[in-house]
């Protein structure tokens, strides 16, 4: 009977809808950048396995192949699971992927090389600490230290047992896991340029240990050549810190970040976009000065990158540069030129100082994690002021059928929106300090309430949606902005007499008050 059974149409329409599902799903996965990630990691394995399948050992070359590539692909897979689950972004950025492979590919060259020559595995002592210490300055210590045991295996078998005295596997693994741990959770970052050399200081005198305990431990504390070898794994690590030190600037422009030793250079008022801002923005020179400060302390409340927010907020205005004038901050006391212009001309002006900006930082080659400021400092926020002012030229012609209410969206900042609570941090405080410095009378309270107001406004309006920051945060970020503006913003003891006017032309009634000013 089940056979003459009839089917419901709701059934044959899902039945019908099952292969074209799948496919989206399969689609879905298998798209441009999840094939080239795949191209990535393959070539990946394939140079792997001609590095570690190289040696002179007399065994079969298809033997020393096939359980090596076995080796290399389950290590590789691990580590494709690691990346996808903590470092998404390298699936579809592909020039950062492709750095971090031939990073890694050469460092095991270089390991491969020195065993064989040397017959010394030292080699692999010195590329793992230089692993860790070149991703702790591109990414964060927990990927780091996760991809760089994982490196650290492939090097021990790059090696392998050289010599009877040699540290075996294990214990040569562990050796340069002291390097590694040491390296990751001693360099968060980089601001002096002793940094890097007491690291490298620190991680040679915790190689040495692991390395001479654990040699004893092997040799049953018998063996006079422990301290030698121990001496050649803390030496290479050592100097493998000072190659990075001189060789930073280049490894900065090839992984493409900026550590917080090229932050403060950018911080120097001598460097040329800065110096053209003091002379011919001096008002926006000054606003970008304090926002930074203000920022910088906001994002250390939150143990966030308060050096990258201070030199963020000094670069975020640089598309002023072009028509300073026509910013309220540059007038110097003159008549604001939106006079003349009507809102929509004004909008087009006040927004193009995005783009301007984008475009000097591109011209004067300003890191990528500056740009951010530049393009996000708005978000995608109204402006409000010019958008009034058009409602109301557009409420005078309410008679005339040609007239049509402006959109909003004609008003609105580009985008895009903050992506790191850096950004996020820079976009408020350059709201609130505005807001703040349009106040008849500023006290601690009003400050309060207008840094509250407004981050409230930005969190509805959206704004926070792609920096994931939490309300908890937010709440630390306005304490901190509202105390930082209130000691700028400080009363004062008021002078005997009026300071503007010459102490020969006043008389007891032009003294001022008693208030503060």
């Amino acid at each position: 009977m089940g056979i003459f059974r009839k089917t419901s149409p709701r059934r044959s329409q899902l039945r019908k809808n099952i292969p074209f599902d799948r496919f989206r799903q399969i689609s879905r996965f298998v798209n441009r950048d999840n094939l080239l990630s795949a191209l990535i990691w393959v070539a990946f394995v394939v140079l792997c396995v001609a590095v570690l399948s190289f040696d002179f050992d007399g065994r079969p070359v298809y033997r020393t192949v096939i359980l090596t590539s076995i080796l290399v692909v389950l290590v590789c897979v691990v580590a494709l699971l690691y990346v996808a689950h903590y470092q998404k972004r390298l699936i579809k950025n592909h020039a950062r992927a492709v750095s971090l492979a031939a990073l890694f590919v050469l460092l095991l060259a270089a390991t491969k090389l020195v065993a064989l020559l040397f017959s010394h595995t030292c080699g692999a002592t010195g590329s793992a600490v230089a692993a860790a210490i070149i991703l702790s300055l591109a990414y964060d210590q927990r990927f780091t230290m996760g991809v760089c045991v994982l490196f650290a295996i492939l090097a021990v078998f790059a090696v392998g047992s050289q010599q009877p005295e040699q540290l075996s596997n294990i214990n040569l693994l562990l050796t340069m896991l002291a390097g590694v741990m040491t390296c990751c959770f001693s360099l968060q970052e980089i601001r002096t340029r002793m940094k890097l050399l007491k690291v490298s200081a620190v991680a040679a005198t915790m190689v040495f240990l692991t390395a001479t305990t654990v040699g004893l431990l092997a040799e049953g504390g018998k063996s006079v050549d422990v301290l030698s070898s121990a001496g050649y794994h803390a030496g290479i690590t050592f100097l493998v810190g000072l190659l990075i030190q001189s060789l930073l600037p280049l490894i900065e422009k090839a992984l493409r970040v900026a550590t917080s030793m090229t932050l403060l250079d950018y911080s120097d008022a001598n460097q040329p976009l800065l110096k053209r801002l003091a002379m011919e923005a001096p008002g926006t020179f000054s606003h970008s000065l304090l926002l930074g400060s203000i920022a910088e302390a906001a994002a250390e409340a939150i143990s966030r990158n308060g050096l990258l927010c201070r030199v963020g907020a000094y670069y975020h205005d640089i598309g002023k540069l072009n028509k300073p004038g026509y910013f309220a901050e540059n007038e110097m006391g003159s008549g604001s030129k939106h006079k003349e212009l009507s809102p929509a001309m004004s909008q087009l002006i006040i927004v193009g100082h995005v783009k301007d900006g984008i475009e000097m930082a591109k011209e004067y080659a300003l890191p990528m994690v500056l740009r951010q400021f530049i393009e996000t400092h708005h978000g995608t926020t109204l402006i409000e002021h010019f958008y009034h002012q058009a409602q109301k030229q557009t409420a005078k012609k309410v008679r005339s059928k040609a007239s049509e209410p402006p959109a909003e969206s004609e008003f609105r900042y580009p985008g895009p929106k903050p992506r790191t609570k850096e950004a996020a941090i820079v976009m408020l405080a350059d709201t609130v300090e505005g807001a703040v410095r349009s106040l008849a009378e500023i006290t601690p309270t009003k400050i309060e309430a207008v840094v509250h107001n407004m981050a409230m406004k930005r969190l509805q309006d959206g704004q926070f949606d792609g920096c994931e920051i939490s309300l908890r945060e937010l709440s630390q970020i306005e304490a901190s902005i509202s105390k930082t503006l209130a000691a700028h913003y400080h009363g004062r003891i008021a002078y005997p007499l009026r300071p503007d006017i010459p102490a020969s032309e006043q008389t007891g009634s032009d003294a001022p008050a008693g208030k503060n000013s």
